[in-house]
């Protein structure tokens, strides 16, 4: 597969370029994390197609888009999601990932490595049940650890595991995830809560964020390496005793727009320019179920890559 240069790739007018693009498949989720953000849900005939979603990929592979990245909700709830994955990898991309809660991971591990899956990050905050059930509302850490494990060993690569840390929460097993990951063969990402400017957000975020600052201190003396990510907003990696940590952390927030490299689509079929803005949204599946052509679908993109500007930019 011949790739695409950076200096060659579709940019934006702030001259980021686009090289991966992330599809909501489903709203619909069977955990319900009090910290999540998506707290609607969309009906099922509203979800796009296999059929739908393999056409969108191959529109967004012609302007240069070579990673593809399914998310939810949870995709996995879906009973065609290995078809999506087999049809979306017919394409040709150099990497197509998950990111899932890891429930029902133990089950589609191998099907979706056959189907041509890359690698998965898996959202799995603690090792401590009550502390799960505390967090998702239901009774499946084990269901959802084992998924880490089938995934590693069905040879996905890399698998990740995406800890939100929550002061008084989970912050004292932060440790206790690294070894568990390390001992699997997983990564371990540490995810900062995100600020938002809604007010009970905000209530949320000043009781439970907790500072990575003081972690990534010490990260910097005990590591073997430490590597910055150019395209992945400038976070860290930390080589740590044979195991890896990776740092996420938005409140950084003129480089994480700065970096910003992605394209994503809701579960209803329009383009979202911005992570963190609904105002903005370009919609797709509705003129390609009018019967648009693929260069016209190519303008609607290029129309949604318009529309991408900082959220955060350095006067804020």
């Amino acid at each position: 597969m011949t790739e695409i240069k950076i200096e060659e790739k579709v940019m934006d007018k702030f001259e980021r370029p686009l090289i991966s693009l992330r599809i909501s498949i489903t709203n619909r989720c069977n955990v319900k994390c009090f910290y999540c953000h998506h707290d609607g849900i969309v009906p099922q005939n509203y979800e796009m197609t296999s059929n739908e979603m393999q056409r969108i990929v191959k529109v967004a592979k012609e302007i240069g888009i070579e990673k593809i990245r399914l998310s939810g909700g949870e995709p996995l709830i879906r009973d065609d999601i290995v078809d999506i994955v087999t049809k979306i990898s017919s394409v040709g991309f150099r990497d197509i990932s998950l990111t899932t809660n890891g429930v029902l991971l133990g089950k589609y591990a191998e099907q979706l490595y056959n189907a041509g899956l890359t690698r998965v990050n898996v959202s799995f905050d603690t090792l401590n049940p009550e502390t799960y059930k505390r967090i998702t509302k239901r009774d499946y850490m084990e269901l959802a650890k084992n998924g880490v494990e089938r995934a590693v060993k069905a040879g996905l690569n890399p698998v990740k595991v995406n800890m939100v840390v929550m002061k008084g929460i989970n912050d004292s097993e932060i440790w206790d995830m690294f070894q568990f990951c390390k001992d699997t063969g997983a990564i371990l990402q540490l995810i900062e809560l995100l600020k938002t400017e809604n007010c009970q957000e905000s209530e949320f975020f000043d009781e439970y964020h907790f500072d990575m600052g003081e972690l990534e201190d010490e990260l910097s003396k005990i590591s073997n390496r430490v590597k910055t990510r150019r395209f992945m907003q400038d976070r860290k990696k930390y080589f740590v005793n044979g195991g890896e940590i990776e740092i996420v952390r938005p409140m950084d927030n003129t480089e994480f727009c700065k970096n910003c490299t992605r394209l994503r689509i809701t579960p209803d079929g329009k383009i979202k320019p911005c992570l963190l803005r609904n105002d903005n949204l370009v919609d797709l599946i509705e003129p390609m179920r009018r019967g648009f052509s693929d260069e016209e679908l190519k303008k609607v993109f290029l129309k949604a890559i318009e529309n991408r500007e900082p959220y955060f930019t350095d006067k804020c």
